[in-house]
Protein backbone atom coordinates (compact mmCIF):
# COMPACT_ATOMS: atom_id res chain seq x y z
CA UNK A 1 0.00 0.00 0.00
CA UNK A 2 1.33 3.75 -0.53
CA UNK A 3 1.72 5.61 2.28
CA UNK A 4 0.65 9.05 1.55
CA UNK A 5 2.45 10.60 4.21
CA UNK A 6 5.49 10.46 3.24
CA UNK A 7 4.42 12.34 -0.40
CA UNK A 8 5.82 15.30 -1.14
CA UNK A 9 3.57 18.04 -0.01
CA UNK A 10 2.44 20.93 -2.61
CA UNK A 11 3.52 23.38 -0.62
CA UNK A 12 6.76 22.46 1.29
CA UNK A 13 7.00 24.37 4.47
CA UNK A 14 8.12 22.76 7.94
CA UNK A 15 5.08 22.70 10.27
CA UNK A 16 4.71 23.74 13.77
CA UNK A 17 3.27 21.10 15.40
CA UNK A 18 1.31 17.87 14.50
CA UNK A 19 -0.17 14.88 16.47
CA UNK A 20 -2.82 14.09 18.48
CA UNK A 21 -5.05 15.54 21.26
CA UNK A 22 -8.01 15.03 23.90
CA UNK A 23 -7.19 10.86 23.66
CA UNK A 24 -8.63 9.64 26.51
CA UNK A 25 -6.15 7.07 27.89
CA UNK A 26 -5.69 4.87 31.31
CA UNK A 27 -2.90 5.58 33.20
CA UNK A 28 -0.89 4.87 37.00
CA UNK A 29 1.00 7.61 38.58
CA UNK A 30 2.88 8.06 41.59
CA UNK A 31 0.71 8.35 44.53
CA UNK A 32 2.78 9.58 48.13
CA UNK A 33 0.08 7.43 50.50
CA UNK A 34 -1.23 4.53 48.53
CA UNK A 35 2.10 4.05 46.10
CA UNK A 36 0.06 4.70 42.80
CA UNK A 37 -3.49 6.11 41.77
CA UNK A 38 -4.99 4.67 38.39
CA UNK A 39 -6.96 7.70 36.63
CA UNK A 40 -7.84 8.44 33.08
CA UNK A 41 -5.41 10.74 31.49
CA UNK A 42 -6.35 13.53 28.58
CA UNK A 43 -3.05 13.35 26.50
CA UNK A 44 -1.91 15.48 23.92
CA UNK A 45 1.19 14.24 21.95
CA UNK A 46 2.80 16.46 19.32
CA UNK A 47 5.85 16.53 17.25
CA UNK A 48 7.47 19.23 14.26
CA UNK A 49 7.08 17.67 11.08
CA UNK A 50 10.12 18.81 8.30
CA UNK A 51 8.71 20.14 4.99
CA UNK A 52 9.43 17.13 2.60
CA UNK A 53 6.43 14.96 4.69
CA UNK A 54 2.76 15.61 3.27
CA UNK A 55 1.65 14.40 6.75
CA UNK A 56 2.17 12.20 9.87
CA UNK A 57 1.51 8.94 10.87
CA UNK A 58 -1.21 9.47 14.22
CA UNK A 59 -1.54 5.52 14.82
CA UNK A 60 2.26 5.61 15.76
CA UNK A 61 1.45 8.21 18.58
CA UNK A 62 -0.40 5.71 20.11
CA UNK A 63 1.71 2.69 19.48
CA UNK A 64 4.43 4.41 21.20
CA UNK A 65 1.88 5.62 24.08
CA UNK A 66 0.91 2.02 24.67
CA UNK A 67 4.30 0.46 25.74
CA UNK A 68 4.00 3.03 29.04
CA UNK A 69 0.56 2.04 29.42
CA UNK A 70 1.64 0.94 32.74
CA UNK A 71 2.74 3.06 35.38
CA UNK A 72 3.72 6.86 34.42
CA UNK A 73 5.58 8.99 36.45
CA UNK A 74 8.36 11.45 35.71
CA UNK A 75 10.87 8.98 34.67
CA UNK A 76 8.77 7.75 31.59
CA UNK A 77 8.68 11.61 30.04
CA UNK A 78 11.83 11.57 28.85
CA UNK A 79 12.10 7.95 26.82
CA UNK A 80 8.82 8.59 25.11
CA UNK A 81 9.80 11.66 24.03
CA UNK A 82 12.89 10.85 22.62
CA UNK A 83 10.82 7.68 20.96
CA UNK A 84 8.68 10.25 19.59
CA UNK A 85 11.66 12.31 18.38
CA UNK A 86 13.02 9.04 16.26
CA UNK A 87 9.98 7.47 14.98
CA UNK A 88 9.14 10.84 13.43
CA UNK A 89 12.21 12.31 12.23
CA UNK A 90 11.24 14.99 14.77
CA UNK A 91 13.36 17.76 15.96
CA UNK A 92 11.07 18.30 18.96
CA UNK A 93 8.28 16.50 20.97
CA UNK A 94 5.37 17.36 23.29
CA UNK A 95 3.50 15.45 25.49
CA UNK A 96 1.05 16.64 28.04
CA UNK A 97 -0.98 14.79 30.05
CA UNK A 98 -3.49 16.43 32.76
CA UNK A 99 -5.70 14.16 34.60
CA UNK A 100 -7.94 13.72 37.68
CA UNK A 101 -6.30 13.21 40.88
CA UNK A 102 -8.25 12.04 44.12
CA UNK A 103 -6.38 12.10 47.82
CA UNK A 104 -8.24 11.20 50.81
CA UNK A 105 -9.06 14.06 53.56
CA UNK A 106 -10.62 13.54 57.07
CA UNK A 107 -13.34 16.14 58.40
CA UNK A 108 -11.10 19.27 60.68
CA UNK A 109 -13.32 18.25 63.52
CA UNK A 110 -15.30 14.83 62.89
CA UNK A 111 -12.49 13.08 61.33
CA UNK A 112 -15.00 11.82 58.78
CA UNK A 113 -13.33 11.14 55.68
CA UNK A 114 -14.06 11.21 52.17
CA UNK A 115 -12.00 11.87 48.45
CA UNK A 116 -11.41 15.15 47.48
CA UNK A 117 -11.11 16.10 43.60
CA UNK A 118 -8.08 17.87 42.15
CA UNK A 119 -6.49 18.01 38.61
CA UNK A 120 -3.56 17.31 38.05
CA UNK A 121 -0.94 17.14 34.95
CA UNK A 122 2.43 17.30 33.48
CA UNK A 123 4.02 19.27 30.37
CA UNK A 124 6.93 18.11 28.84
CA UNK A 125 9.02 19.01 25.73
CA UNK A 126 12.46 17.33 24.04
CA UNK A 127 14.15 19.68 21.31
CA UNK A 128 17.68 20.14 22.54
CA UNK A 129 17.16 20.38 26.13
CA UNK A 130 14.48 18.56 28.22
CA UNK A 131 11.83 20.64 30.06
CA UNK A 132 9.43 19.11 32.37
CA UNK A 133 6.23 21.04 34.30
CA UNK A 134 4.54 19.23 37.42
CA UNK A 135 1.49 21.30 37.87
CA UNK A 136 -2.00 20.90 39.94
CA UNK A 137 -5.18 22.99 40.13
CA UNK A 138 -6.26 23.16 43.64
CA UNK A 139 -10.14 24.02 44.93
CA UNK A 140 -9.89 26.31 48.05
CA UNK A 141 -12.36 29.18 49.80
CA UNK A 142 -10.85 32.51 50.31
CA UNK A 143 -12.50 35.10 52.06
CA UNK A 144 -12.32 38.51 51.37
CA UNK A 145 -10.30 40.99 53.96
CA UNK A 146 -11.71 44.28 52.45
CA UNK A 147 -15.23 43.18 53.34
CA UNK A 148 -14.60 41.83 56.63
CA UNK A 149 -12.87 45.24 57.40
CA UNK A 150 -15.81 47.14 56.41
CA UNK A 151 -18.79 44.92 57.54
CA UNK A 152 -20.41 45.30 61.04
CA UNK A 153 -20.92 41.77 60.54
CA UNK A 154 -20.14 38.93 58.42
CA UNK A 155 -17.69 39.00 54.80
CA UNK A 156 -18.41 37.98 51.60
CA UNK A 157 -16.25 34.60 50.69
CA UNK A 158 -16.14 32.06 47.79
CA UNK A 159 -14.64 28.76 46.28
CA UNK A 160 -11.47 30.17 44.42
CA UNK A 161 -8.93 28.29 42.22
CA UNK A 162 -4.75 28.12 42.50
CA UNK A 163 -3.16 26.62 39.91
CA UNK A 164 0.48 25.56 40.51
CA UNK A 165 3.29 24.54 37.80
CA UNK A 166 6.73 24.07 38.89
CA UNK A 167 10.04 22.93 36.88
CA UNK A 168 12.29 20.77 39.54
CA UNK A 169 15.58 19.43 40.11
CA UNK A 170 14.24 17.08 42.41
CA UNK A 171 11.41 15.14 42.68
CA UNK A 172 8.26 16.74 44.17
CA UNK A 173 4.63 14.73 44.95
CA UNK A 174 1.29 16.18 43.79
CA UNK A 175 0.29 16.21 47.24
CA UNK A 176 2.95 18.58 48.56
CA UNK A 177 2.09 21.56 45.91
CA UNK A 178 -2.02 20.52 47.66
CA UNK A 179 -0.54 21.21 51.21
CA UNK A 180 1.26 24.41 49.63
CA UNK A 181 -1.90 25.44 47.94
CA UNK A 182 -4.33 24.91 50.25
CA UNK A 183 -2.29 26.36 53.62
CA UNK A 184 -1.87 29.78 51.24
CA UNK A 185 -5.83 30.11 51.14
CA UNK A 186 -8.51 31.04 54.02
CA UNK A 187 -9.38 27.77 53.93
CA UNK A 188 -9.27 24.20 52.13
CA UNK A 189 -12.36 22.60 50.55
CA UNK A 190 -13.75 19.37 51.96
CA UNK A 191 -15.95 16.80 50.40
CA UNK A 192 -17.83 15.42 53.68
CA UNK A 193 -18.52 18.15 56.37
CA UNK A 194 -20.66 17.27 59.60
CA UNK A 195 -21.35 20.11 61.25
CA UNK A 196 -19.16 20.30 63.82
CA UNK A 197 -16.49 20.79 61.16
CA UNK A 198 -18.77 23.29 58.95
CA UNK A 199 -18.47 25.63 62.08
CA UNK A 200 -15.03 25.39 62.53
CA UNK A 201 -14.18 25.73 58.27
CA UNK A 202 -16.46 28.77 58.51
CA UNK A 203 -14.78 30.33 61.43
CA UNK A 204 -11.05 29.03 60.06
CA UNK A 205 -11.86 31.29 56.76
CA UNK A 206 -12.78 34.46 58.62
CA UNK A 207 -10.38 34.15 60.67
CA UNK A 208 -7.69 33.77 57.70
CA UNK A 209 -8.91 36.60 55.22
CA UNK A 210 -6.98 36.71 52.13
CA UNK A 211 -6.91 38.42 48.64
CA UNK A 212 -5.76 36.55 45.84
CA UNK A 213 -2.88 39.29 45.59
CA UNK A 214 -2.31 37.03 48.93
CA UNK A 215 -2.60 34.08 48.18
CA UNK A 216 0.11 33.67 45.28
CA UNK A 217 2.54 35.47 47.49
CA UNK A 218 1.82 32.70 49.90
CA UNK A 219 2.60 30.23 47.59
CA UNK A 220 5.41 31.76 45.74
CA UNK A 221 7.23 32.09 49.21
CA UNK A 222 6.96 28.67 50.33
CA UNK A 223 8.25 27.61 46.56
CA UNK A 224 10.91 29.70 47.17
CA UNK A 225 11.60 28.68 50.28
CA UNK A 226 11.90 24.68 48.36
CA UNK A 227 15.35 24.06 47.45
CA UNK A 228 14.29 21.62 44.47
CA UNK A 229 12.05 23.79 42.86
CA UNK A 230 14.02 25.92 40.04
CA UNK A 231 10.81 27.70 38.08
CA UNK A 232 7.13 28.59 38.61
CA UNK A 233 3.99 29.97 38.18
CA UNK A 234 1.10 30.65 40.39
CA UNK A 235 -2.22 31.90 39.65
CA UNK A 236 -5.37 32.34 41.45
CA UNK A 237 -9.14 32.88 40.25
CA UNK A 238 -11.47 33.56 42.87
CA UNK A 239 -15.59 33.06 41.29
CA UNK A 240 -16.55 36.13 43.07
CA UNK A 241 -20.11 35.58 45.23
CA UNK A 242 -21.02 39.28 45.04
CA UNK A 243 -19.65 40.43 41.38
CA UNK A 244 -20.52 39.16 37.92
CA UNK A 245 -16.78 39.23 37.53
CA UNK A 246 -13.66 36.99 39.02
CA UNK A 247 -10.54 37.94 40.75
CA UNK A 248 -7.24 37.04 39.66
CA UNK A 249 -3.66 37.36 40.23
CA UNK A 250 -0.63 35.56 38.82
CA UNK A 251 3.20 35.47 39.97
CA UNK A 252 5.99 33.07 38.12
CA UNK A 253 9.51 33.37 39.14
CA UNK A 254 12.56 31.46 37.75
CA UNK A 255 15.60 31.26 41.07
Amino acid sequence: MNDIQLERPEHEIPINQVGVRNLSYPIRVLDKTNEFQNTIADVTMLVDLPKQYRGTHMSRFIEILNKYKGEFAYKEVRPLLEELKVIFDAQCAHLSLSFPYFIEKAAPVSGAKSFLEYTAFFNSTLNDVFHFELGVKVPVSILCPCSKEISDFGAHNQRAEITIVIEFSDFVWIEELVEIAESSASSPLYTLLKRTDEKFVTEHAYDNPCFVEDVVRRVAQKLLDDSRIKKFRVETISFESIHNHNAFALLEMTK
